[in-house]
């Protein structure tokens, strides 16, 4: 079952699709992180299949400031400059408050456990990590993020498990990217890296032109084994 879930700032509110598991719950939370095309086709279908695992699955709407609603597809070249430019003004500062609003309107929804996680997507995959560093999230899953090298003055603050699913041909990291945040983060409590040999940026996008189904299916059965550790199982003593 699907519905939307309106969720408030100090600047105003904005939507969220909302997946919701079978059963009557309570269930863990995730909140899904969009690529630059939105809350597209894409991001729903992640959010139905964490739905079908269990999780109450909620993907906000972050380019909202700038343009609500927006469902870009990955198909024209006219729908790719668009999604760059929304990437382009997107305020990274706000949108991490738009995420950790986010978290806590899942987090009080009385279907949740109260525990939370993200789960994001390109530039959600960069948002993904700095919910690690910036939110009180549970934990964080991120596919192919962009520009994480960046941000590894970040690394230190990182305060809850971390799963990254790192593409060696990505087309949007360059090998010494890579390199450098495997290097900065391999050895820091609770973050996980899992690399993809031969596979490009966006191999987890069904449909997409560098769709990888063996890895993408790898990738997700490790999100799974993850999301299952960090949220439903109890805490070591």
């Amino acid at each position: 079952m699907s519905e939307t879930m309106s969720i408030s700032t100090p600047d105003g509110a904005f939507e969220a699709y909302v997946a919701v598991p079978e059963g009557s719950g309570p269930w863990p939370g995730v909140v899904v992180i969009q690529e630059i095309f939105g809350v597209n086709q894409i991001v729903r279908t992640a959010a139905d299949r964490l739905a079908k695992l269990g999780y109450l699955a909620v993907a906000p709407d972050l380019f909202w400031r700038q343009e609500p609603g927006v469902q870009l597809t990955d198909k024209s070249e006219a729908e790719w400059a668009h999604g760059f430019k929304l990437m382009q003004g997107f305020d990274f500062d706000k949108g991490m408050e738009d995420i950790q609003a986010s978290i806590t309107a899942v987090r009080g929804d009385a279907r949740c456990t109260g525990k939370v996680a993200t789960v994001g997507y390109c530039l959600g995959g960069q948002l993904a990590y700095l919910a690690s560093t910036r939110t009180d999230v549970d934990a964080s899953v991120g596919y192919y993020g962009v520009a994480i090298d960046k941000r590894l003055d970040e690394a230190d603050r990182i305060k809850t498990p971390l799963l990254l699913h790192i593409a060696t041909e990505d087309e949007y990291s360059s090998p010494e990217a890579r390199d450098k945040i495997i290097a900065a983060l391999k050895d820091k409590p609770g973050v996980e890296i899992e690399t993809y040999q031969d596979t490009n940026h966006a191999f987890a996008r069904e449909g997409g032109a560098h769709y990888n189904r063996f890895h993408a299916k790898l990738a997700d059965a490790r999100t799974a084994i993850f999301l299952t550790k960090t949220l439903t199982e109890p805490a070591e003593a």
